[in-house]
């Protein structure tokens, strides 16, 4: 037991005791504790497990790979809409984390084996949906092969052109300019392509 641990339990203002819960749970699993983050943290051979969360609605015992764990008991939630690994359980009482503490123990050890077996949660960054013009759009319809050569560039290089067309007001401007850089899409250039190439000679 870490006294640093004792000293920021001793001084939460709200959720102590549910803390306390947990960090007992925690411990009787074996893992080590200490403070990081400005949180009571729980790692197995110093490979992070878990961390004890108080906030003003709830205290949450946050599972760094929670994304990998069974969650047997659907009690795990993500922390927020774009998070991809982390997983909380949530609670407002001790008693709520009484009636789960079997699973919570078996989510720790869960936990644990993942970590020694050096699994990781392999899950890519969700690609961001570019909005074709309505001006490039048409473009592509007087000529498919710009469409196929403007959707084999890489998600940046669209993007790229995709921001550089939609910004002037005028639909005419963004014609001329979809018209200016056809040629670069149709050899497979990117907009900033050939500035690269000039700066590494």
């Amino acid at each position: 037991m870490d006294p640093n641990v004792d000293e920021y339990l001793e001084n939460a203002v709200q959720w102590q005791k549910e803390m306390k819960q947990l960090r007992q749970i925690l411990l009787d699993c074996g893992l080590e504790e200490t403070i990081k983050w400005s949180k009571p943290c729980y790692a197995y051979n110093n490979k992070n497990v878990a961390v004890i969360q108080g906030f003003k609605d709830y205290c949450a015992l946050l599972f760094f790979d929670g994304y990998l764990l069974s969650d047997t008991e659907g009690i795990l939630v993500k922390t927020g809409e774009h998070t991809r690994v982390g997983r909380q359980a949530r609670f407002t009482d001790v008693k709520e984390i009484k009636k789960v503490a079997h699973a919570l123990k078996a989510y720790v050890f869960e936990a644990i084996e993942l970590e020694t077996s050096g699994i990781k949660a392999d899950i890519a960054k969700p690609k961001e949906n570019l909005v074709i013009t309505d001006e490039l759009k048409t473009r592509f319809k007087e000529n498919p092969l710009l469409e196929s050569a403007f959707l084999s560039l890489s998600p940046g290089k669209q993007k790229a052109y995709i921001l550089h067309f939609k910004q002037p007001k005028q639909v005419a401007t963004k014609y001329a300019r979809i018209d200016k850089w056809t040629s670069h899409i149709l050899n497979g250039k990117g907009m900033h392509d050939d500035y690269l190439a000039r700066k590494k000679k």
